[in-house]
């Protein structure tokens, strides 16, 4: 598998899982389901997970995949994997909020290399190309045709006046009291992955998340903050948050433009 191969296929399936989603969404009612660790899945997390599955297992089928939906692959380590969650936002998407998102995402050695995300109530679209740059796309999204996609970059942050993002659905004390460790400029809450992609493309300059967050909420949108130039590391070290743990969860941690003086957790 080559990158050139990998990034029509992931952008394309996540399209795909966009418009799925949306059915769901728009319709009058859908079923909500509790899963074992108390969060909720819905028809619209099944539908998406399937078609991604799917999709990846014909394109790359040498290629482990990991995905939240699929209790089985939780268990499963290698080197190089493929990760997704079909629905990042569930509790957005119940209360039709808006802020949820598509996530596919490539680890190698530990690191997210190559991912996609795709807010489709929102129209945008954020993926790294195959030379690791990344792009939000805008027009039509054509499923198979990429249309005009234009470069994103993280801020050049000012310390004096930085612009915060953090969670819509699990904000809380501790996180505000890092937040004001800082002199901030201005503070937005957003749902999901797009947190990430509002830091790589400098709407924000730092999002710290003291939290749960497992693997698949987090790679594609590492993969595209590092390709904007931005970095995630732990909240607790600030060494750089690393892919492939047991259980695929993750530390506490802090994605950020690299001008941002980090402060000690």
């Amino acid at each position: 598998m080559t990158y050139e191969d990998l990034i029509p296929v992931i952008r394309r399936l996540a399209l795909e899982a966009g418009d799925k989603i949306m059915e769901i969404y728009t319709s009058d009612d859908f079923d909500v389901k509790v899963k074992s660790d108390d969060s909720p899945v819905t028809e619209a997390d099944e539908a998406a997970d399937a078609l991604i599955s799917a999709g990846l297992r014909a394109a790359f089928p040498d290629i482990l995949l990991v995905t939240e939906e699929q209790a089985a692959s939780h268990s499963a380590k290698g080197d190089t994997f493929l990760i997704v969650d079909p629905l990042d936002g569930t509790k957005e998407f119940i209360h039709r909020r808006g802020d949820f998102t598509v996530n596919i995402a490539l680890v190698e050695n530990g690191t997210p290399t190559r991912g996609v995300v795709y807010a489709p109530a929102k129209g945008r679209i954020f993926y790294t190309q195959a030379d690791g740059q990344s792009v939000e796309e805008s027009g039509a999204l054509d499923k198979d045709q990429a249309g005009t996609t234009t470069p994103i970059t993280v801020s050049n942050a000012n310390n004096s006046a930085l612009m915060v993002v953090a969670s819509k659905s699990h904000r809380d004390q501790a996180t505000d009291d890092y937040i004001n460790k800082y002199s901030v400029k201005d503070s937005k809450s957003a749902g999901s992955s797009l947190k990430f992609c509002l830091v790589a493309t400098g709407e924000a300059d730092i999002y710290p998340r003291v939290g749960r967050t497992m693997e698949w909420d987090t790679a594609a949108g590492h993969a595209v903050l590092a390709g904007a130039g931005g970095k995630v590391v732990r909240f607790d070290t600030h060494e750089p948050l690393v892919y492939g743990k047991d259980g695929y969860a993750n530390p506490f941690f802090i994605a950020y433009a690299p001008g941002v003086e980090l402060k000690e957790a």
